[in-house]
């Protein structure tokens, strides 16, 4: 690299007034020539307590290589990470979405107080995904995202392929007297095999392809599986891909734009993707100054169908996906057929339609794992974008593998997951209830839980496609059924949902996407003047904080 190429680094290396700097520098391993280097901040999420993170460590040793030949500098840091699979059904769940937020100030903390010239991020979960792009997006220095790796599919009883949501759902078979503690046990001890992020588009593969598909991590990030000699490849060129981009000074805001914000979402809805999406997506083009609403998403739902046949609406998983051809292979399908914009720029360097030219398509492979265009498993996105008097800012809802498209019934109304999961337990959900679960928003929660313990628990238990549920609160990518999250205003802050009680008539229509309460107006009114807001739920600590600073889900339940 040429030594006159501008370098935030400079700002803590440069000059006989930075000796005492260099002299610590010195102290970790940098050599003479290490100074006139790119110094590049990796962050390494990796964590023992989740089998997503487990082995990023290995992958950062590869992209520490790839820095190194490329000519640049190394800084490996950590930044904390929260697993959904684990914390999800209790108290912890709540500082799950909180994550994302601490994970993007960390590496902000770290990366623009040491001043790199650029970041190689490693994640493999729900929220330290997005919080790595997110901080990228925000300090808008060169970077690149790397995920972990898919998880292999475990093996059931039957021999059938398994993973995480199918002991969520063992659970509610188990509650419902349809398998004992020892078809359980069989299930728990084989889910999950290894390293790895779950292997259904839930929201980890969901947040690996739109990141792959917004053209900030190399082609194949996404559908690469955990534990293969070709993800360490991939690493090691990410290494010296991204001193690549400090060399052209190609950086996250010129690569994050309306238009690869487009690429990503039309990904998303082409495989089926979590609704967890829509926070995330939002969350990322906020932080990168791009002007994204509820509005994008709605208009390019209504436009791109869905093909991926991936659980939880489909049968097959990110291995099999993988096999097929991987992420390049159906982002090829989508240029060929128009829906994406090839101009977009890369990490590699490269725009889309550059990085896709010697791809094949899917289309032109022997598999059925991505549907034909003219045969896909839905003409339009499987998430919509729904509005009513019980959410004037926006309710997210999935339908992808719906039976039942328009549910209208009688709301049975819980303060709160625990209530609702109880209630489960003792079979008082009936065919017909719609469901409420208030108070998970991100202010009421706080955090804004994820209910796949409930939504599995009702799978298992035969309901899925009989009952709807609503909530303030979100739901897993692993979740389906006729659910509506993100409803908004939250009831915490006042929102229409604080306002119904237990029988009133609900609708759910996600044809006409509304979300409806049939209440009398006088009487809808006369709740409204007695609701009083409640205290908060945490008076401490980082809930508190986010209490305080976070904005409504419609606006991505980012914090400022």
């Amino acid at each position: 690299m040429a030594n006159d190429t501008p370098r935030k680094s400079k700002l803590t290396t440069g000059g006989m007034g930075r000796a005492p700097n260099r002299a610590m520098l010195r102290a970790v391993g940098f050599l003479d020539e290490d100074f006139n280097r790119p110094m590049i901040g990796v962050a390494d999420l990796q964590s023992d307590i989740t089998p997503c993170n487990v082995h990023l460590d290995r992958l950062a040793r590869k992209g520490i290589e790839g820095i190194r030949a490329a000519g640049g500098v190394p800084q490996r840091f950590g930044a904390p990470t929260a697993t959904d699979g684990i914390m999800m059904g209790h108290q912890g769940m709540r500082y799950s979405l909180v994550s994302r937020e601490v994970i993007a100030d960390s590496i902000e903390v770290v990366a623009a107080g040491m001043n790199h010239d650029g970041i190689l991020a490693f994640g493999g979960c729900d929220k330290n995904m997005p919080g790595c792009v997110m901080a990228m997006g925000r300090i808008n220095v060169p970077g690149i995202f790397v995920y972990g790796g898919s998880i292999l599919p475990g093996t059931g009883p039957a021999g059938e392929d398994i993973d995480i949501v199918s002991i969520f759902e063992a659970v509610g078979k188990y509650q419902a007297g349809t398998l004992d503690e020892a078809g359980v046990q069989a299930i728990e001890f084989n889910a999950c095999p290894g390293a790895g992020a779950c292997g259904g588009m839930y929201t980890a593969n969901t947040m690996s392809s739109a990141i792959e598909a917004m053209g900030m991590s190399l082609p194949y990030d996404a559908s690469l599986p955990a534990v293969t000699a070709a993800k360490e490849r991939e690493t090691f060129l990410a290494g010296k891909a991204l001193v690549s981009l400090i060399e052209k000074n190609i950086r996250p805001r010129d690569i994050i734009t309306r238009k690869s914000l487009d690429n990503a979402y039309t990904f998303v809805l082409a495989l089926g993707g979590s609704t967890n999406a829509v926070l995330h997506l939002m969350a990322i083009a906020k932080e990168s100054g791009v002007e994204w609403t509820l509005a994008d998403f709605e208009r390019l739902g209504q436009k791109v169908p869905h093909l991926a046949d991936l659980k939880p609406g489909g049968k097959y998983v990110m291995f099999d996906l993988h096999r097929a051809g991987g992420t390049p292979a159906v982002l090829k399908a989508l240029l060929d057929a128009g829906m994406l914009h090839g101009d977009c720029m890369t990490v590699t360097g490269k725009t889309m339609a550059e990085n896709l030219k010697g791809v094949t398509s899917v289309f032109k492979r022997k598999q059925d794992v991505i549907r034909p265009l003219n045969n896909p498993m839905h003409a339009t996105g499987h998430i919509v974008i729904m509005y009513g008097n019980l959410a004037p800012e926006g309710g997210v809802a999935k339908v992808a593998g719906l039976k039942s498209r328009k549910l209208t019934g009688p709301a049975r109304v819980f303060e709160g997951e625990e209530a609702c999961f109880e209630a489960i337990q003792k079979r008082e959900i009936k065919a017909g209830d719609v469901v409420v679960v208030r108070g998970e928003g991100p202010v009421g929660g706080p955090g804004m839980r994820e209910m796949l313990a409930v939504t599995a628990a009702i799978c298992g238990q035969g309901l899925g496609d009989k009952v709807g549920l609503i909530t303030d609160g979100r739901f897993s990518g692993g979740t389906h059924g006729l659910v509506v999250g993100h409803v908004a205003p939250e009831a915490w802050t006042g929102g229409p949902i604080a306002l119904l009680k237990e029988g009133d008539s609900v609708t759910i229509d996600a044809d006409a996407r509304k979300l409806e309460a049939h209440v009398d107006p006088a009487e809808w009114e006369k709740r409204r003047k007695a609701f009083k807001l409640p205290p908060p739920r945490e008076t401490r600590g980082v809930l508190a904080k986010y209490a305080k600073t976070v904005r409504s889900a419609s606006e991505g339940a980012i914090t400022f």
